[in-house]
């Protein structure tokens, strides 16, 4: 049930988890004119009131079930641990509710392409929700990207020191380091150099990866390279250790540079000849407001998919880090 708000018609929103990551997603969601924060889910219910009050969200829901079938919610926000996506997911689509699902989408290619099954059986909007690849920065780099000549590496970097590992090192495993809700610096971090290669270049001809495994079960850090024939790619990623290094795109007529691979902004060439060239992409809002404006904007289209996260780039970077997870041998529970 959509409602007006002044002249835009509105979509009602609930969202799945009461964390960081969903604080972000709320205040981005509010900047946009039709994003209605309706109903929150946690299975707890005092932490449903709480983060629900906290919001003004007014209905709370503690069993999926119950949300799934509400009149009152239309789309649904996931954010709970990586190996429930595709549960969750598929329940809700198939009482059609639109779903931007955090990233990543799931466990493993069986349970994206289940979940991409679903949306379309049910013609409802499914939408992995990658950041980065749809802020103003990512569209600067598509476009000015043909100035580098031809691209002969892509490097994408992304190691940032986990909040959590502080508290794993003194013995409590805290969910970012659970190999049973599929998680660990590939899926985590690593997705942030792997989907840009994917959405600019597509699917490498092969992989090579490594890893530096946690007693946990999970992997703390690690690399993949992949081949595409006339190029290369190089994604480094870890939750144990902060990297400076910018990520790169690196072409026989000059590198482009790109600060921050997870929220690009301020990116420059250096062209051989010595000149330098700003490629001005401002970021009028938060960067989480991108996705839910993109994902909304798919959904009053009537189209079932974004043309920029796609299921093709969802699938392409899926495979990507199963196959990555297999060369080191990290499984999980959801591939068995």
């Amino acid at each position: 049930m959509t409602i007006k708000k002044g002249r835009c018609i509105v979509l009602k929103f609930a969202i799945i988890g009461t964390n960081t990551i969903t604080e972000k997603l709320i205040e981005a969601g509010r900047s946009h004119p039709e994003f209605e924060l309706t109903g929150v889910y946690s299975r707890n219910q005092e932490r449903a009131d709480a983060f629900a009050d906290q919001y003004g969200a007014p209905l709370r829901f503690t069993k999926m079930t119950d949300l799934a079938l509400s009149e009152e919610i239309e789309a649904v926000y996931i954010a709970s641990p990586n190996a429930l996506h595709a549960e969750h997911a598929v329940t809700l689509m198939k009482h059609g509710k639109h779903v931007l699902c955090e990233k990543p989408m799931a466990s493993n290619q069986q349970e994206i392409a289940g979940m991409i099954n679903t949306a379309k059986n049910q013609g409802v909007v499914l939408m992995e929700a990658m950041k980065s690849t749809l802020m103003p920065g990512f569209s600067a780099v598509k476009q000015h990207l043909h100035k580098l000549g031809p691209v002969r590496r892509y490097v994408g970097n992304f190691c940032k020191y986990s909040s959590r590992y502080d508290a794993y090192k003194q013995g409590e495993i805290l969910n970012a380091f659970k190999p049973e809700l599929s998680n660990g610096s590939l899926m985590d971090l690593g997705i942030y150099g792997i989907y840009p290669m994917a959405a600019l270049f597509g699917a490498p001809r092969s992989i090579k990866a490594s890893g530096l495994f946690l007693e946990s079960g999970v992997d703390g850090q690690g690399s993949v390279t992949a081949d595409y024939g006339d190029m290369e790619g190089v994604v480094m990623h870890s939750k144990i250790i902060d990297s400076h290094s910018p990520s790169e795109i690196q072409g026989e007529r000059g590198t482009m540079i790109i600060p921050n691979i997870s929220e690009p902004e301020n990116i420059h060439i250096l062209y051989r000849d010595g000149t330098r060239e700003e490629l001005t992409a401002v970021s009028d809002f938060p960067p989480m407001y991108y996705e839910v404006a993109e994902f909304i904007d798919v959904i009053r289209r009537g189209t079932n998919q974004s043309s920029v996260n796609s299921f093709e780039h969802t699938l392409i970077t899926a495979r990507i880090m199963e196959e990555a997870r297999r060369q080191i041998g990290l499984l999980y529970p959801a591939d068995e």
